[in-house]
């Protein structure tokens, strides 16, 4: 099993920044894939950003440019750094992660989520 575990999240005006981490724990063989969704109240859970172990990433139309997601593989954790933060950036953010079991198959594992609230 593994384990995400979110934090940084929290109250900002507009136009200010926030980093989250989220790092994995557990029996871990290797974590490919990992990434951030978040959701807003009356919403469906959205991609924000994804990144490979090789650090390929991906960005959502609405945050490419204000948002820049990063890993440490040998810290096992993930950072989405905000900036230029928007209300409509608030929501809860969730951490994601594709990890292999010691047979090899893939499984995919959800943080708890941390709020996000930004201020007009």
């Amino acid at each position: 099993q593994v384990q995400l575990v979110e934090s940084g999240g929290g109250l900002v005006q507009a136009g200010g920044s926030l980093r989250l981490s989220c790092a994995a724990s557990g029996t871990i063989f290797s974590i490919n894939a990992m990434g951030w969704y978040r959701q807003a109240p009356g919403k469906q859970r959205e991609l924000v950003a994804t990144i490979t172990r090789g650090r390929s990433t991906n960005y959502a139309d609405s945050v490419k440019g204000r948002f820049t997601i990063s890993r440490d593989n040998a810290k096992n954790t993930v950072y989405l750094q905000m900036n230029s933060l928007k209300p409509e950036d608030t929501a809860v953010y969730y951490c994601n992660a594709n990890t292999p079991d010691r047979w090899g198959m893939e499984n995919n594992y959800w943080g708890q989520g941390t709020q996000v609230t930004v201020s007009s």
